[in-house]
This record gives C-alpha cells, structure tokens and sequence, in this order.
C-alpha cells in the first residue's frame, strides 16, 4: 500500500507548500516555529560616575594612592549613619566609612566595613582585602530605575538612604561585570558633593590628602 502524499518528506531542496498540514497540494508545512526573544529594556542610559574600591583601611589606602597616581585629595566619612537599610530586602546594619576623592573625570571612593555582617560588602570581600566594589551611576528617577531592574529580573542586593535623605541602591551585577552597580539620583546634596570633590582636585598640590568631614 502506498502511502499518502502528506506523509511524504519533499525531496531535499524541495520548498514545502506554505500553507500548511495536508494541503490541497498534498504537502506538509515542515517550517519550524519562529520563537521571539524579548530584551528586557535597560534600566536607562547609565554612564559611570565613580569607581570604589574595597580597602581594609580608607585613610592609608588615600595617602597611597595621592603618592602614587595624584588622585585625590579624599574628604572620609566614618561610620555613616543610615536611616533605611535593606540588604537583599532585610532590614540590615551596615557600619561603613568612606573616603571620596577626584581621578580625572572619575570620583573614587574608598569603602571599608567595620565589621563582618552580612552585607554587598562582604558579598565580594573579606575584611583584608582589596578590589573594585562597585561603579556609580546617576539615574534621573532612583524608584522607577529599580522598578525597571526588578521587572528585568536584576537582584537588588541593597536598598538604603542616608540621614540626611541621599537614597542609593546596589544592583549585583558581580557575575555579569565582576563588581556591584550603585545607582542614585544626581540632585541636592549629593550633587554638590561630586563638585566640591572636583574643585577640591584643581590645582592641588599634593599635601593633607586625607580630609575628614562630619554629616
């Protein structure tokens, strides 16, 4: 018995009929289905703003680095106190102290944790040791970035704002990029901060490159 034409392969090179199942043609559509990928859209146009780098001790970290590649001079604040803090969505206690000086058209900041709590610190680093942490952006809505990086399927590793109201966010995005991503809003206090910083890099002649500051 022979069989039915729709149960016949068309010879190779052969194009089936494109209308699909057994046709008034007699042939089957073979053609596989086509499968859409959607991108998931960016967060937003990010472009970096600062690179921080763990380090055990900011204020020794900040003489060396002024000595050796005239970054600088650093403005550190220790213990800096926040008012909300989520780490991985938990509330959290995150006791650091930062150092923030100029390199070029980049701020580098200097970032150390007073102890071993589970934190986006001790994600990369152990007390001792010494990296890049994670790199700044400004974005121009801090919640509606997040809402896009939760939508995106991002991990919110830490969700926090300082007393005197800069809220920021780290993005762990160590396994794409090998560091975390900071993200906060360019606006108010924090704004002028990044210029003082800058000014504070003109034509500075390499002396006290460590400056403590109050909040």
């Amino acid at each position: 018995r022979s069989l039915p034409r729709c149960a016949v392969r068309p010879p190779i090179g052969t194009a089936p009929d494109r209308c699909g199942g057994c046709s008034k043609a007699g042939a089957v559509d073979r053609t596989p289905p086509r499968i859409v990928l959607k991108a998931s859209p960016p967060i937003c146009a990010l472009e970096p703003v600062q690179i921080a780098y763990h380090v055990p001790d900011p204020e020794r970290a900040a003489g060396e680095l002024a000595r050796r590649f005239g970054w600088g001079p650093f403005f550190l604040f220790e213990h800096i106190a926040l008012s909300k803090c989520l780490y991985r969505g938990a509330p959290a206690v995150f006791d650091h102290s930062s150092a923030y000086g100029q390199a070029g058209e980049l701020m580098v900041e200097l970032i150390t944790q007073h102890d071993d709590r589970p934190s986006v610190l001790r994600d990369l680093y152990a007390r001792d040791a010494v990296g890049v942490h994670h790199v700044a952006h400004f974005v121009p809505d801090l919640p509606r970035a997040l809402d896009r990086a939760r939508a995106a399927g991002a991990d919110i590793a830490l969700d926090a704002c300082t007393l005197t109201g800069t809220s920021f966010a780290m993005l762990d995005t160590s396994r794409e990029l090998g560091h975390m991503t900071e993200l906060y809003e360019g606006t108010g206090d924090l704004l002028k901060f990044y210029r003082y910083v800058r000014r504070a890099a003109q034509d500075w002649d390499g002396l006290e490159p460590l400056r403590r500051l109050q909040v």
